[in-house]
């Protein structure tokens, strides 16, 4: 019964993480760091498809550095690398590129379109937390820990009563 335990265990927790994922992916911080899952190759080796990034905003980003960043309300946001920064008018202009791409991006990033400096990856979980997204996969973020506890005090109620009952045949 220790083996279940450590399995249940590991299980209660790995759903614990897919579900505070979740929750920040969905609701994010203002001002504050946001989980988002990469949807393309664009970036790899360094950041595979799949995989979810923790991005911060910045005051000021450098070249080299990996942002993520949205041209438009109804578009995926994008993460790629900043390739070279001009001055416009004052004003920086990211040129980007991912490290897949054999050529830059072509249209220039402004710095309100940035949505945040990329602080770290983490590969593949990004298919978890997408599937959780999901009406089956949330179904089943509910469902799976639900029945666990369910078995587990079933299996609990079921020792007791069988104690009982060799009690009283005494």
């Amino acid at each position: 019964m220790k083996i279940f335990k450590i399995i249940y265990y590991i299980v209660v927790a790995f759903i614990g993480l897919i579900a505070v994922l979740l929750v920040v992916s969905v609701f994010p911080i203002t001002g504050n760091f946001k989980v988002m899952i990469v949807q393309s190759g664009s970036m790899q080796p360094e950041i595979k498809m799949g995989s979810i990034v923790a991005v911060k905003p910045a005051d000021d980003y450098k070249i080299g550095e990996v942002i993520t960043f949205q041209v438009a309300r109804n578009k995926e946001p994008i993460t790629h690398r900043i390739y070279d920064i001009k001055v416009v008018g004052g004003e920086p202009r990211y040129i980007t590129k991912g490290d897949a791409n054999n050529a830059p991006d072509q249209r220039e990033i402004s710095q309100r379109e940035i949505i945040g400096k990329v602080l770290f990856d983490i590969p593949y979980l990004g298919y978890v937390v997408d599937f959780a997204q999901k009406p089956i996969g949330f179904s089943l973020i509910i469902i799976i820990p639900g029945a666990v506890i369910i078995f587990d005090e079933a299996r609990k109620i079921y020792g007791e009563v069988k104690k009982r009952k060799a009690k009283k045949a005494e």
